[in-house]
C-alpha cells in the first residue's frame, strides 16, 4: 500500500495530511521519523500559500482607534495642566520667562570683588519675590551671606580666641542689621552689649542717638531701623553679601574689618499700595579686640575703631533715627545727588548716604 493511499485505494486529502503531520510531530517526540515525499510537499505548500496555516499575530488586523478614548486622554491631560497652573501659577510663569529662583545662591565672597555684578533683566518685585530683578536675588539670606574666614593666632590671641572673636563680630552684624526687633525700631540691646562699655566716644553716641538723633549722633551710623508706623518689611528675609577680614592691630590687638551690604525690601504701612522699594545699606566697621592687659575693656567686647555706611533709598532730610525710603514720585524729587550702583562692592565704602548736592540716586535698586 503506497504512501497517502487508504486501504480502499482512495487518496488522502491535503487537510487530512496536514492533520496527520501535526499529530505525527506531537506524538513522535521520542521516535522521530523522516516524513514521506507527500508529507514534505504538503508542508511546503502550507508555508507558501497565503492565508494557509498562518495563525496568531501574523494574521491579526488591529481594530481602528477609538476616537472617544483619544479625546478622553487629551481632556485628562489638559485638566492636569490647568490644575498645576491653578496651584502654582508663579512657578509656571517663571519656567517660561526664565525667572525661576531654585538655583543656589552665589558662593560667599573671599575677597573684595573687582567689578560690579552684571545687569539683571528689568522685572518688577512682588511680595512673594521682593528681590526680583536685582543682583540680591542670587545673594544668600541673612547671616549666611557674611563670610567668616578661617582663624589663626594673632597678637595676644590664640587661634581659638580669634575664632570666637570672629563669630562675635558676625553676631554684632546680625544683631545690628538683621534682628527683626531692631529693624522694627527697637533698641539694639544685644548689639550694644558687645561694644566695650569703657569706650567713651561710642557710649556718648549711644546715649543721645536714640533720644535726639542728629547728623553726628545718628543710630543709623551703626544700626538699621525702620519706623513701623510708616514702613513695613516685606517677608522675613534680608539679603546680604560681604565678609570679615582680620589682622594684627595696635598693641597686639586683633583688628577685624567687616564690609557687608544689606538689602531691605519694604512697603508703605499706611496705604494699600503694593509698591516695593529696596533700601540698600553697605556698612564697613573696624573692630578692635584689645588685650585687657593693655587697654581697659571687658571680656567678650570690642572697641569700634571706625564706622562708615553708604545708603540708597533710605530717605533724606534731617535725621530721625530711622530709614525713611521714598515711594512713587517722591523718589525722583529727593534723589538729586550722585548716581551710584548700590550693588557695586568693588570700590571702598563712602561715608554717609548723601552728598552736598542732595541724596544719592541708585542706578539700580
Amino acid at each position: 500500500m503506497g504512501a497517502g493511499t487508504e486501504p480502499d485505494g482512495s487518496s488522502r486529502s491535503d487537510e487530512e495530511w496536514e492533520r496527520f503531520l501535526r499529530e505525527s510531530v506531537a506524538g513522535a517526540a521520542d521516535a522521530p521519523k523522516e516524513p514521506s515525499a507527500r508529507a514534505r510537499d504538503v508542508a511546503k505548500r502550507l508555508r507558501t500559500e497565503p492565508g494557509r496555516g498562518q495563525q496568531g499575530w501574523r494574521t491579526y488586523t488591529p481594530a481602528p482607534p477609538n476616537r472617544r478614548t483619544g479625546w478622553y486622554v487629551v481632556g485628562l491631560l489638559a485638566s492636569l495642566v490647568l490644575l498645576v497652573v491653578a496651584l502654582v501659577p508663579g512657578r509656571i510663569v517663571d519656567l517660561f520667562t526664565g525667572d525661576a529662583t531654585d538655583s543656589p545662591p552665589l558662593a560667599g565672597e573671599s575677597a573684595r570683588p573687582t567689578a560690579a555684578p552684571p545687569a539683571e533683566a528689568a522685572r518688577r518685585p512682588t511680595t512673594n519675590k521682593p528681590f526680583r530683578g536685582s543682583p540680591a536675588e542670587k545673594w544668600a539670606d541673612g547671616a549666611a551671606g557674611i563670610t567668616v574666614p578661617d582663624a589663626a593666632a594673632v597678637g595676644w590671641m590664640s587661634a581659638a580666641e580669634v575664632e570666637r572673636a570672629l563669630v562675635l563680630s558676625r553676631d554684632f552684624l546680625v544683631a545690628s542689621g538683621l534682628d527683626r526687633g531692631v529693624l522694627r525700631g527697637e533698641r539694639p540691646e544685644k548689639a550694644i552689649a558687645l561694644i566695650n562699655p569703657h569706650q567713651k566716644d561710642v557710649q556718648e553716641l549711644l546715649k543721645s542717638a536714640f533720644r535726639t538723633p542728629s547728623e553726628k549722633n545718628d543710630p543709623l551710623l551703626l544700626f538699621s531701623r525702620f519706623q513701623p508706623s510708616r514702613i513695613h518689611l516685606v517677608g522675613d528675609i534680608v539679603k546680604t553679601r560681604g565678609l570679615l577680614t582680620y589682622r594684627e592691630g595696635e598693641q597686639g590687638a586683633l583688628q577685624v574689618t567687616a564690609d557687608v551690604t544689606f538689602v531691605y525690601p519694604v512697603t508703605r504701612a499706611d496705604t494699600g499700595d503694593d509698591e516695593i522699594v529696596r533700601t540698600i545699606v553697605r556698612r564697613e566697621l573696624v573692630l578692635s579686640w584689645d588685650d585687657p592687659d593693655k587697654v581697659l575693656t571687658e571680656p567678650g567686647t570690642f572697641s569700634i575703631v571706625s564706622y562708615a555706611y553708604d545708603m540708597t533709598n533710605g530717605g533724606c532730610g534731617a535725621p530721625t533715627g530711622y530709614f525713611d525710603p521714598p515711594f512713587g514720585t517722591d523718589r525722583g524729587a529727593v534723589e538729586t545727588g550722585t548716581e551710584i550702583d548700590p550693588y557695586d562692592r568693588s570700590a571702598p565704602v563712602r561715608q554717609g548716604g548723601s552728598s552736598e548736592d542732595g541724596c544719592d540716586r541708585a542706578t539700580r535698586s
